[in-house]
């Protein structure tokens, strides 16, 4: 599973059954919502995709969310200046055009990684899954990394199931990526959007496709310069 931390450009040494990752060099970044008195309203994940651009879920960004911090993982938090959620995403229906993108004024200082557009996800691919959430003893904000199979691809939804040879994700991981290797590089083929279970242990993980031409069209319009593969 260490292995999968170089995927997020967090060499090894909260996905459940994954491995530590080096939060100094990833891409993947740590969240924190807060409400109008400034106050803890919950965290998530989510990717670098530019030099001042983080790719997240909607249903991290809620009507409630007056502010976000991003931490890199090293350093201070970083305020964002905007974030906004598909236009088409209601909570209602949190697997579809569950995405979100917020912006900074200052650079990240991490790597950004390109948007897997031009192939969809393949039923039986391995993928590699990151975040900040908890891990299989229940503890939450650490980064780790693990890897995935690919049981399900439509034009909304990639999916996932846990099995005890692979990852899963777990609460705090939303927001963040489902990687595929495309010609040696890889890129954001999903984004980390719900599980069937509170466990986390088992059950079917959801990501919203990004080849979906409405989800990358609402990225690309807030990040027109983010790179491609």
């Amino acid at each position: 599973m260490g292995a999968a931390c170089g995927a997020i450009g967090g060499q090894t040494v909260a996905i459940v059954n994954g491995s530590d990752c080096n939060t100094a060099t990833s891409s993947v970044v740590l969240l924190n919502m807060k409400d109008a008195s400034g106050l803890q309203e919950g965290s998530c994940s989510g990717t670098v995709i530019a030099a001042r651009a983080v790719l997240t879920a909607a249903h991290c960004l809620s009507s409630g969310t007056a502010s976000i911090k991003v931490f890199p993982g090293a350093g201070n938090e970083l305020t964002a200046q905007s974030f906004a959620r598909h236009p088409s995403y209601r909570d209602s229906d949190n697997t579809s055009y569950d995405v979100g993108v917020v912006l900074l004024n200052d650079d990240i200082g991490r790597a950004a990684v390109p948007l897997l557009l031009s192939r969809d996800a393949r039923v039986g691919e391995t993928a590699v899954i990151a975040g900040w959430g908890k891990d299989q003893n229940q503890v939450a904000a650490t980064l780790r990394a693990g890897t995935a199979t690919i049981t399900l691809v439509s034009s909304l939804v990639v999916q996932t199931e846990f099995t005890n040879n692979f990852s899963s994700t777990c609460q705090g991981d939303s927001g963040g990526p489902l990687l595929i290797q495309e010609s040696g590089n890889w890129a954001i083929a999903a984004v980390i959007s719900a599980n069937s279970t509170l466990a986390c242990s088992f059950g079917t993980n959801y990501f919203a496709n990004l080849r979906n031409a409405d989800i990358n069209g609402f990225i690309l319009s807030q990040v027109p310069g983010v790179a491609r593969r």
